[in-house]
């Protein structure tokens, strides 16, 4: 029983689905050689992370297929409802990341409020010779706490953002369409905890009323979410987050507000145009950076691993 992990799988995975008598192949096959790999080594299950597509040609042409997996959360490279009216099974891994994702949310949140993103470019450059100007450029950093974030997507990995936020002492609010009220179990070190209950409220009112904004939704079908008019019903210096699709910002639009001012600073980890993300992105003092890595700890890909290997034996009833 042969697994192909396109885009890798961590060790966990591999030894767990070894137990149970499967052999993992790691090997990354190019993505216009897939059918003919699949079909040659007779492929029971395709494991895949945001790189690998999986759509109509495969599915239709590798009829060894029983389950394509996504070790993450979205599956928009993946023809999911046209692979399970074939009858392959179609899984993911929607909780294991979502701690790693939503830490990096405040790694970029703390990045730009201290303006790390910049001074971690001069410092080395120039740092011996222009410490005090730069110790004067950097002068205006900002706090997170007493703070208003504002969470668009109150799903698994915006929960988690809102946990740690209300751990800061932010007040959190939030927008979503398909959750009315979540509720929030903020955990201590001692056994402790609190619950705090959060509304969510139209978009607008939320891009209207936060200091920063952090966005956690799928991959946008009809344009972008946040364009030129969601900028300017933003308060004047706020900062914003995307660590969910690339193509949920306007980036265009969102340099133009950085330009202006209107917006203090963001962080991206998805692009429109990845893996080629423009230069006039990449080069921006205010944007702070990271190349798609919000699930990329180890202790995320240890769940996933363990999470995919759990997934296919329960489906190919392998005790």
């Amino acid at each position: 029983m042969k697994v192909l992990a396109n885009d890798g799988l961590d060790q966990s995975g591999i030894d767990a689905l070894a137990e149970k008598g499967f052999e993992v192949i790691t090997k990354k096959v190019p993505q216009e050689f897939l059918v003919d790999y699949i079909n040659e080594h007779k492929i029971r299950t395709i494991l895949v992370r945001s790189a690998t597509q999986v759509r109509k040609d495969i599915i239709d042409n590798c009829p060894s297929i029983e389950i394509i997996g996504r070790g993450g959360v979205g599956m928009d490279n993946i023809d999911v409802d046209y692979a399970r009216e074939k009858g392959i099974h179609v899984i993911n891994t929607p909780s294991a990341s979502s701690e790693s994702v939503a830490e990096l949310v405040f790694a970029h949140l703390f990045s730009g409020a201290r303006f790390l993103q910049d001074s971690n470019r001069k410092m080395p450059l120039v740092g011996d010779t222009e410490f005090a100007s730069l110790k004067k450029a950097y002068a205006g950093g900002i706090e997170l706490r007493g703070k208003t974030i504002g969470i668009v997507g109150m799903g698994r990995i915006g929960q988690e953002v809102a946990r740690i936020a209300l751990g800061l002492g932010m007040r959190v609010i939030a927008a979503d369409n398909n959750v009315g009220k979540a509720s929030i179990k903020v955990k201590f070190y001692n056994n402790q905890f609190i619950n705090v209950d959060i509304e969510t409220e139209p978009l607008q009112d939320v891009l209207k009323h936060s200091d920063f904004i952090t966005l956690h939704v799928p991959a946008q079908k009809g344009g972008f979410m946040i364009g030129k008019n969601e900028f300017e019903i933003m308060k004047d210096g706020v900062a914003i987050v995307n660590c969910s699709r690339g193509g949920v910002i306007d980036e265009a639009a969102l340099v133009e507000a950085l330009d202006s001012g209107k917006v203090k600073f963001a962080g991206l980890d998805v692009f429109i145009n990845e893996p080629n993300p423009s230069k006039e992105i990449l080069n921006h003092s205010k944007i702070s950076l990271t190349p798609h890595t919000g699930a990329a700890t180890l202790e995320a890909q240890d769940r996933i691993g363990l999470s995919l290997a759990e997934q296919i034996s329960s489906i190919l009833q392998i005790q």
